[in-house]
């Protein structure tokens, strides 16, 4: 029986294709493939706020494009975000989505003082794609891949999502046709197992 999966394109730019487009697609293609199921969430496409307080962050009502994110979320039991590294992380629009979906009571409940959270999203697995500039040796050995590792962790897996795995795929701009094409080739046979 195949996966329910579900793609979030976390690129900002919501007017061109980029290579994590390409990426998404092939990914779901292989998904297809392999009989999965498949739902997209593309941030770049979607209406919302920043949150600018605990407030709003705990108690405030998400907007309609933020709540069918969240149902796309626990309808899955497999989540893929890709996204470009900038400054080092994540793009900020990324990010604000992030805290709008995983909110308090939707991907962690509190408990009474001095407990840990309860984990809402358990039973699902991750896989975050990284596309950058940089080579991704340097990335992942010279700057510890810090921002995919506290996303790894401080999020997803705080949320009882795991395993997380990550893809950091470096010198998308120097890359060859060769090169671009294996690229897509992978995430379509990782598509294809559900990974």
């Amino acid at each position: 029986m195949g996966k329910r999966i579900t793609i979030i394109q976390g690129h900002p730019d919501g007017q061109t294709r980029h290579f994590g487009h390409a990426l998404a697609d092939e990914y779901a293609k292989g998904c297809q493939d392999g009989g999965h199921e498949v739902r997209r969430v593309e941030v770049a496409q979607l209406a919302f706020p920043l949150l600018r307080t605990k407030e709003e962050f705990e108690k405030g009502p998400p907007p309609d494009s933020i709540r069918q994110a969240q149902d796309a979320i626990r309808w899955a039991n497999h989540l893929v975000i890709l996204y470009p590294l900038w400054l080092g992380s994540m793009p900020a629009l990324l990010k604000g989505f992030l805290e709008q979906v995983f909110r308090p009571g939707v991907a962690f409940a509190y408990q009474a003082r001095g407990k840990m959270a309860t984990q809402l999203f358990m039973g699902k697995s991750a896989r975050v794609v990284v596309t950058m500039g940089m080579p991704a040796c340097v990335y992942r050995w010279f700057y510890l891949a810090h921002s995919v590792k506290s996303l790894q962790r401080n999020i997803l897996e705080f949320c009882g999502i795991r395993p997380t795995r990550a893809t950091l795929i470096g010198g998308v701009e120097s890359m060859n046709e060769e090169q671009y094409a294996g690229w897509l080739d992978e995430m379509r046979g990782l598509g294809d197992v559900g990974q």
